[in-house]
């Protein structure tokens, strides 16, 4: 059986891709997982720099610093590299499945189609918006993490 590989992808990589990895790689190391986590963004505007300083502050509250963390735009080879592929908003989804290669063999879904009741939802964007969405966007995160960690154990 092929181990686990999962990428979160948004449109820029700073806000909501990167608070999904950061919630999911901590429920999966508290579950003992070892599973391949990365984010990535089907934009390049902010390629190379890290996230939203909001986004820092949401996760580093639930004790995890992102301040390591890189954008970097989505490529070909993610679409083999991942077995999963977890796109934050239907948009995306669009672009990742434009993007996949005939041969890619990710699977491909929305975040919050993990989470029952909220199949076909979007993580909340709060990047135009004040700290307070950078919470509801960690609580959508968070709930997808964990229903994740119950899918992968």
């Amino acid at each position: 059986m092929t181990k686990a590989a999962i990428l979160f992808v948004c449109l820029g990589n700073i806000c909501r891709s990167p608070l999904a990895e950061a919630a999911f790689r901590a429920e999966a190391e508290a579950a003992g997982l070892e599973i391949a986590i990365d984010s990535a963004g089907t934009g390049r505007w902010h390629v190379g720099e890290p996230p939203d300083d909001r986004a820092q502050a949401v996760a580093l509250r639930h004790g995890i610093d992102i301040a390591n963390l890189r954008a970097r735009q989505v490529k070909r080879e993610d679409f083999h590299r991942f077995t999963h592929i977890y796109a934050l908003d239907s948009d995306n989804l669009d672009v990742l499945e434009r993007l996949r290669p005939e041969s890619g063999t990710a699977e491909l879904a929305l975040l919050l189609d993990c989470v029952p009741g909220r199949e076909g939802q979007a993580v909340r964007d709060p990047y135009y918006g004040g700290a307070d969405g950078f919470d509801a966007t960690w609580d959508d995160v968070g709930a997808a993490a964990r229903a994740l960690v119950a899918r992968f154990r």
